[in-house]
Parts: structure tokens; C-alpha cells; sequence
């Protein structure tokens, strides 16, 4: 667990805007879920909306930290 923590690690200190852009297109996805398929449950809970935000959040704190 220790060595893909660390490869983690290594992976994102390079790729420091890439958690957010994942979650920016997540909360993008879920903004065209409602629109294409407004009866499908994903869209109506915002799933990808929360995780999108969530994601974006984590990567934010975690660029500053690395």
C-alpha cells in the first residue's frame, strides 16, 4: 500500500491540475445528464455532480500540499 501511495504521489506532483479538470468534467457530464435524459436517476440524485465536486476539492488540497 505504501509503494502505490508513493507512485501516487509521484504521478500527481507532476499532474497537479489533473483531479480538478477530472472533476470539472464530471460536474459537466452531470449538467448534460439532465438535459439529454432528464428521467435517469443519476441526473435526478446530481451523482456526478457530488463526486465531480468532491474530486475538484480533494485535487485542489492536494496540489497545494504537493
Amino acid at each position: 500500500m505504501s509503494k502505490f501511495l508513493d507512485r501516487l504521489s509521484e504521478f500527481l506532483a507532476h499532474r497537479k491540475g489533473l483531479l480538478p479538470l477530472i472533476g470539472i468534467c464530471l460536474i459537466v457530464i452531470n449538467l448534460f445528464l439532465q438535459f439529454i435524459i432528464p428521467g435517469n436517476i443519476i441526473a435526478t440524485s446530481n451523482l456526478f455532480l457530488h463526486i465531480g465536486a468532491i474530486i475538484a476539492i480533494f485535487g485542489m488540497m492536494l496540489a497545494w500540499a504537493l
